[in-house]
């Protein structure tokens, strides 16, 4: 499948790496970016590879070229349908395939996860993201999906889900029943990606991205470091993204959570300073989606969050638990945003997969 970038011109004066390319203006967030330009996965590479504070130091002036405001997105997760996925995704406690102790439960009522999108809204919130652990809803799921869909998108939150594969007519029915947001993470780069599943292929899952943008849906998409991935892959990964067309609204950067029982369990971790590369290119690509530290912030500590914010991010998830993963809770996420001078994002509304969203 050949991929077109939506990369978009970052600043009045852009930052002299992207002076050497000729950047085409995107259409708008939502809309089919001009021109044919590429980001390759060599040119990733190169931003990947550059000094670190030059690199933060580019990724920080494309930041402030678009998000003069600097606010923090603030989503919280829930998992509405835990446990028993037929997926084998090396990363995830929900699998069916592996023993780490997640009990399956059905899907939630609507009281209950009205009761949970209110609370997140009192907590500061702004977007709240349902998660259930499917391969494929049938469409009995899409139906009971679009009850709790209306009802937290009647208090006044953005709405977003992750549920795995869609055809087209499923999100269309999302969509209908006021879903912003839509999560499918492709995870890392496509050589890589057998290492990590083989239970659903790459492609379905820029399938799923394409029926998600046809009926209209904003597109959450990321992907996972700290599985065992070389250098070239966080770059084939990055390259993907942007190369979408257009590229997501929303990116979701996970550090892998290394939970006993799955197979990436005993993965050494990545380097800090290797995850917040990750977030500088990310921003450098995708100038105007929110990016967000998401999976793995527990591990990351105050100090690396602070230069993961300064090298881009604009979102994480608020809550104290991701899923089924330990997650910073809401009082020290609250402590650290004030500590940086940071604020919330307030919004009133007209984005995982599985453990990372």
């Amino acid at each position: 499948m050949t991929l077109v970038t939506a990369t978009e011109n970052v600043a009045e004066k852009p930052v002299q790496f992207l002076k050497s390319r000729s950047v085409p203006t995107s259409a708008g967030a939502s809309g089919a970016a001009m021109g044919d330009e590429r980001w390759p996965a060599s040119e990733v590479q190169a931003l990947l590879d550059k000094p670190f504070l030059d690199l933060v130091f580019e990724a920080q002036q494309v930041h402030r070229a678009h998000w003069p405001a600097g606010d923090i997105e603030l989503a919280t997760l829930l998992s509405v349908k835990t446990g028993g996925c037929p997926e084998n995704c090396g990363y995830c406690p929900q699998s069916a395939e592996f023993d780490t102790g997640v009990e399956a439960q059905k899907l939630m009522e609507v009281d209950a996860v009205v009761q949970a999108a209110q609370a997140a809204k009192d907590a500061g919130a702004t977007r709240f993201c349902m998660g259930a652990a499917w391969r494929a809803p049938k469409d009995r799921d899409i139906e009971k999906m679009s009850e709790l869909v209306s009802a937290v998108k009647g208090l006044g939150l953005q709405t977003c889900a992750t549920l795995g594969m869609l055809a087209p007519h499923q999100a269309t029915a999302l969509r209908d029943a006021g879903l912003d947001y839509y999560n499918h993470n492709l995870d890392t780069a496509p050589e890589y990606y057998t290492e990590v599943v083989d239970t659903r292929s790459y492609q379905d899952r820029l399938d799923t991205l394409k029926n998600v943008r046809a009926a209209g849906i904003s597109v959450c998409c990321g992907g996972i470091v700290g599985m065992g991935e070389a250098p070239v892959h966080r770059a084939g990964l990055l390259a993907q993204l942007a190369n979408l067309n257009p590229y997501p609204e929303s990116v979701p950067i996970n550090s892998l959570v290394r939970v006993p029982g799955t197979p990436l369990a005993d993965t050494d971790p990545i380097d800090p300073m290797d995850f917040v590369r990750v977030i500088a290119v990310a921003r450098i690509l995708m100038p105007k989606a929110r990016v967000r530290l998401s999976a793995g912030r527990q591990q990351l500590g105050d100090a690396v969050q602070a230069l993961c914010f300064m090298a881009g991010a604009n979102s994480i998830f608020y809550g104290d638990k991701l899923l089924v993963t330990g997650n910073p809770d809401v009082q020290a996420d609250t402590a650290l945003l004030a500590k940086l001078g940071l604020k919330g994002k307030q919004v009133v509304a007209t984005a995982e997969e599985h453990v990372h969203a």
